[in-house]
């Protein structure tokens, strides 16, 4: 087991260094620079810290006492199959299920609540898709990761398919000018998740298909023009702090009325005061001293 996060985790590197590099030199809105809003935020508080904290709740504190009270896994109802088989089976019931809930999300007022930060993004690329609500995630991974555990799959196919989720996840908001052609009615790409991701009304309720297409394709909800968007995000103003964008979820604030408070305001700038002096400090560590004299030879 230790082998296949090693690898995994290798896999989900590389990818990143290819997208990186593939969206510097085919880019689907140019000018993107690497280091976009909302960049650390994404990186630090989505991807590293909230991914770190919600596997240990929904793996340890949800489907774990689930399956000690049931005993489901013992009944072991998929452990014969091939592996490939049930990591096939899993993606794509997981798939369908995430079609149908996503399309709920933009749907359902409460649900949208839990659903906008993702949406939230201006700058759309490989690292977009981490943004999503606690609850969203929750939700989406007990989902998606209880069934592997309680039907008493292959332990293999956690690990590939939360690499493969990774994976595509990453590709589908990478911001690359992919061209699938008839493959993008099967397989899910950038060209119909950047639309998603547009701040435009009539895509709205279209797009929602995650890795198969074929899903929005098959219900009426694909969306594919002959033209790119030109601007992505939410059509209000949304906050940009990690904190306040889940607060936002359940009462509207605004973080300008926010930063009126000594202690907020502290709080909001002292990432970006930090790397100032960060800053600051190497450039002094890279300046000549100007009290050392020169070294010369002697006649």
């Amino acid at each position: 087991m230790d082998n296949i996060v090693y690898y995994t985790t290798s896999i989900l590197l590389l990818t990143v260094v290819v997208l990186v590099i593939l969206e510097r030199k085919f880019p689907y809105t140019k000018g993107l620079p690497f280091f976009r809003k909302g960049f650390w935020i994404d990186l630090v508080w989505y991807t590293i810290i909230q991914s770190y904290f919600l596997k240990i709740l929904i793996f340890d504190y949800i489907i774990q006492p689930v399956d000690r009270t049931w005993h489901l896994s013992s009944l072991q109802l998929v452990a014969n199959w091939p592996l490939w088989t049930q990591v096939l089976f899993f993606l794509v019931t997981h798939d369908l299920y995430i079609y149908w809930f996503h399309r709920w999300q933009h749907h359902s007022k409460i649900l949208w609540r839990t659903h906008e930060a993702h949406h939230s993004v201006t700058e759309v690329d490989w690292l977009a898709g981490s943004r999503s609500h606690v609850v969203e995630i929750i939700i989406n991974q007990t989902i998606e990761f209880a069934p592997i555990i309680l039907l008493g799959a292959n332990p293999l196919v956690v690990p590939i398919k939360a690499l493969i989720d990774a994976v595509w996840g990453m590709y589908i908001h990478s911001n690359i000018n992919v061209k699938s052609g008839k493959l993008q009615y099967f397989i899910n790409g950038p060209e119909m998740h950047q639309w998603h991701h547009a701040d435009y009304q009539e895509v709205f309720y279209a797009n929602f298909s995650t890795k198969f297409a074929v899903w929005d394709w098959l219900f009426g909800t694909a969306y594919l023009p002959d033209k790119k968007p030109e601007v992505f995000g939410l059509p209000y103003v949304y906050p940009k702090d990690y904190f306040v964008q889940h607060v936002f979820s359940v009462k509207r604030i605004s973080e300008d009325d926010l930063l009126r408070y000594k202690w907020f305001n502290k709080y909001y700038h002292l990432r970006p005061n930090i790397m100032k002096w960060l800053g600051r400090q190497q450039q002094e560590l890279l300046k000549p001293n100007a009290n050392v004299e020169p070294v010369t030879q002697g006649k």
